[in-house]
Parts: structure tokens; C-alpha cells; sequence
């Protein structure tokens, strides 16, 4: 296996920087990690996560601090900031699931962990507050988890106004792209890539139209008027009384400029909880591959 990177990916308002490891100044005594209300877990990650986006979950851990050396995003749960989110998720199928952990059943004994975002904090604050989020999800009946880093770089065009008055445009990097080092770091099992699929890809923010919100629009489902709500915000037309879903969605993806890249699949981790004994019973499916290198595993950016 390569050994995992020596720096912590940190994050503030969907930007991301580094921290590296030898820095230190991590203290668990003015760290605690608890469950989080889906309300305050949300407004974190989608203000925080280069994505801006939450996915169907489960349940919620937040890493609360009292250390006041670093900015924070101003959540204060139970008298100290909220500097982290680990939102445990169901899939849009369960086969994401089942297909590495057979003998659990999908959703209450294995869950995907969709979120894992923390904003400035010292070097080594993720690993901790990993292994304690997996314990509380492992106390809730959770004993598999799948998770995915995705490799491609992000970018989106900023426009600033310069000193006479002129507008310039910039492209500026969102994130870099990541191959799951801190899985890497906990001693997740690497099994591999994801299906390969194709992205719909918004190049002025930086960002990917989930499945899961195009699927709603397109079949209706519950959820369906706040994810078309969503695509108006970002500059679609407003759906008329009795246009075909279909053909709304394809005039709003255009009008938003989303386009369309194939994705080779995320690098898929996954973890055993519970005792030592446990996680050797638990059988996982799948092909274990090396660890996955930032250095020659990323993909190239798709910058427009």
C-alpha cells in the first residue's frame, strides 16, 4: 500500500487548504464529537463543502471545539463551535451497499458516508474525530460503511472588478481533487473505482448536479419542486403549468450551461466497525487495490 499524504485537507465557504501533519497543535481535550440535528448538519455542509450540497442521510456526528485559535463557521452547538460534520447517507440504490457488504442489510447495518467536512483545525483533527464518528454510528446498529473520493480537480470562473473600473475573469481552484487519504490514513480497504457515469457539470461554479436531484425532477418524486427550485436559482426558466418535465429539464440544464463529461468513478473505500473480532468476521466483497496517489491517480480539471 503507498503511504497515506502528510497534509489535511481543511475547508471554508466550498474553498479548500492544507494543513501538514507535523504542524501538531491538535488537543482532544478541547475537542468533543455528538450527534447533530439534520437542520445544523446541513446548514454546515452546504455552506462549508466545495459541493454545496447534502445528501439523504441517515444521521448526523458534529466535532465541536473550544479551542478558539482558528475562524470558525459560527454554529454553536451545545455551548461550543461546530468545526466538523460526518453525515453517515442512504444511496440512491442499495446495491452501493449490498455489493460490498452482502450479509448487512442496506441502510440500518450499512450506510454510505456522504459528508466528511471540516473547517480550519489543527493537523490530525480528522483522523480522531473519524474513528469517534464511526464508534457513535457503530452505537446506532451501523456496522459496515462505504465511502468515495472523488478525483477530479474542481474550478470555477470568478469575475472581479479591477481598479479602473473593469471587469476580469479568473478561474479559481475549488478543490483539487482527492483520492481519500484520510480513509487511507484509518486503514479503510480500498476496493477500487465506481461505475464510470457521465457528469453534469456546472464549469462557472465548480460544481456537479447530483443524480439523485435530476432523477426527482424527472420522475416526480418527492423532493421534486425544491430540486427545480434549486435549478431556477442557479438561472433556469421557470417550469410553465403543463410543459413536459422532460423537456423543461433539458432547456434548464442549458440554460444553466451544464455540461456533459464522462467520469471514470470515484475511488471506493470501504470500513468494518465494531470489535476487532467483528471486523474480521464481516465479509466485504470486492477486490482490494493499492492505495490510490494524489500525485498520479487525479484526474485532469475540467476548466471551460
Amino acid at each position: 500500500m503507498n503511504p497515506a499524504s502528510d497534509y489535511c485537507q481543511r475547508w471554508s465557504k466550498g474553498t479548500h487548504s492544507w494543513r501538514h501533519r507535523s504542524e501538531g497543535g491538535f488537543d482532544p481535550r478541547l475537542y468533543d464529537v455528538v450527534p447533530l440535528a439534520e437542520k445544523t448538519a446541513r446548514a454546515f455542509v452546504v455552506d462549508e463543502h466545495y459541493a454545496a450540497s447534502f445528501p439523504a442521510a441517515r444521521f448526523s456526528i458534529g466535532l465541536l471545539t473550544r479551542d478558539d485559535r482558528y475562524p470558525i463557521n459560527g454554529a454553536i452547538v451545545d455551548g461550543m463551535a461546530l468545526a466538523g460534520v460526518a453525515t453517515f447517507s442512504t444511496p440512491m440504490s442499495s446495491r452501493v451497499l449490498t455489493s460490498v457488504f452482502p450479509t448487512l442489510a442496506p441502510y440500518e447495518e450499512s450506510v454510505e458516508l456522504g459528508r466528511f467536512v471540516l473547517t480550519d483545525t489543527p493537523a490530525n483533527a480528522e483522523s480522531w474525530f473519524l474513528a469517534r464518528a464511526f464508534r457513535l454510528a457503530h452505537e446506532r446498529g451501523i456496522r459496515g460503511v462505504v465511502s468515495f473520493a472523488d478525483p477530479m480537480p474542481r474550478h470555477r470562473r470568478v469575475t472581479e472588478a479591477l481598479e479602473d473600473g473593469t471587469l476580469a475573469e479568473r478561474v479559481e481552484e475549488v478543490a483539487s481533487g482527492h483520492c481519500g487519504t484520510i480513509y487511507q490514513s484509518v486503514g479503510a480497504r480500498a476496493l477500487g473505482r465506481s461505475t464510470a457515469r457521465t457528469l453534469h457539470y456546472d464549469p462557472r461554479r465548480g460544481v456537479v448536479l447530483s443524480e439523485r436531484t435530476l432523477s426527482k425532477i424527472r420522475c416526480g418524486e418527492s423532493g421534486s419542486e425544491a430540486a427545480e427550485k434549486h435549478l431556477v436559482s442557479l438561472g433556469a426558466p421557470v417550469r410553465h403549468a403543463g410543459q413536459d418535465v422532460k423537456v423543461w429539464l433539458r432547456e434548464a440544464l442549458d440554460a444553466i450551461g451544464i455540461v456533459r463529461r464522462r467520469h471514470p468513478g470515484n475511488f471506493r473505500y470501504a470500513f468494518a466497525l465494531g470489535s476487532a473480532a467483528a471486523r474480521r468476521r464481516l465479509p466485504i466483497v470486492g477486490d482490494v487495490t493499492p492505495y490510490p496517489k494524489a500525485s498520479t491517480d487525479r484526474l485532469p480539471a475540467l476548466i471551460f
